[in-house]
């Protein structure tokens, strides 16, 4: 059989074709995680501890009769603020009991007679009302009641020992009170014992301006744990960790595409920012925001703004 020259020259070129391979390079598109980056900020993360204690009153006046003597009036009750020099108790003696109107001249200056004005000794609460009932006989040296000093309030703070190094003396703190009103105070001493149920440290804090509360109030404690220098910021979502919240790092943008893999060691934290301690990042770094979750150590990232 006999072919035609025509289709001869085409099996021909057909073959040649087969016969040839073109040189491939193989390619690997390295796929690019699309993410959104964000800079560094500087400042104090705010973060507080929250405590609690109670009110309590470290020195009181015991106010008694000077000599033996009826009641005859109380201007006091329990509860009550009182100011130094204050009138709490009118007393007569039984003498002047005893003389009723005679002892009474109104041309002598004998009115006063056999009559005592208890005064408070110091300003503070009346912690104790021991004689309240007009017409009591008290003995001399006889308990009529107890003041506890206002400038001796002190707040019994209750603080777990891992904390100890927050309320330490001389540090800052904020009362809350139950009526919501806030007060700052000043942690003054530490007390030896502890706790040994709730192991917790009692430390002394005292109010920076004069209030008058009864003794016993349960009341809020806010303490900073932010240290005084501004710290590296970076928003809580840039910050990854493992399964045991241990180990913490970022991913810092290096280039217009590539990602790495940064440590990091941290600070105060809430619910929207972190403060990182270490390593010092420059000011114009940048880290990734989103789209940071699984990534390698190094990642090929496209930023979108």
């Amino acid at each position: 059989m006999r072919l035609h020259p025509k289709l001869i020259i085409v099996l021909t070129c057909a073959i040649s074709a087969c016969n040839k391979i073109a040189p491939q390079q193989e390619t690997t598109a390295k796929a690019k995680v699309t993410v959104q980056v964000v800079g560094l900020a500087r400042g104090i993360v705010k973060d507080e501890l929250t405590l609690f204690a109670s009110t309590l009153y470290l020195k009181r006046n015991i106010v008694t009769a000077p000599i033996p003597a009826f009641v005859t009036q109380v201007f006091i009750r329990l509860g009550d603020p009182v100011k130094e020099g204050q009138v709490l108790y009118q007393l007569e003696t039984k003498e002047r009991r005893a003389l009723g109107s005679q002892a009474v001249m109104p041309d002598s200056a004998s009115t006063s007679f056999g009559k005592i004005t208890v005064k408070a000794p110091a300003s503070g609460i009346i912690s104790t009302l021991d004689k309240q009932q007009i017409g009591d006989y008290v003995l001399e040296g006889g308990q009529l009641c107890t003041i506890a000093e206002s400038s001796a309030l002190s707040f019994a703070v209750n603080v777990p020992f891992e904390f100890k190094k927050f309320a330490i003396a001389g540090k800052k703190c904020s009362l809350v009170f139950p009526d919501n009103s806030i007060h700052s105070a000043t942690f003054t001493t530490p007390l030896t014992s502890m706790n040994a149920l709730a192991q917790t440290q009692t430390i002394l804090a005292k109010s920076d301006n004069a209030v008058f509360l009864p003794e016993n109030l349960i009341v809020k404690v806010l303490v900073s744990k932010n240290t005084e220098a501004p710290q590296q910021i970076l928003p809580k979502a840039c910050v990854l960790s493992d399964e045991m919240l241990e180990n913490f790092w970022v991913m810092q943008l290096i280039n217009d595409s590539t990602a790495v893999k940064i440590p990091v060691t941290l600070g105060s934290r809430n619910r929207e920012s972190v403060e990182v301690t270490s390593p010092a990042f420059k000011q114009e770094a940048k880290f990734l925001l989103s789209g940071n979750y699984g990534l390698p150590d190094t990642a090929f990232v496209k930023v979108i703004r």
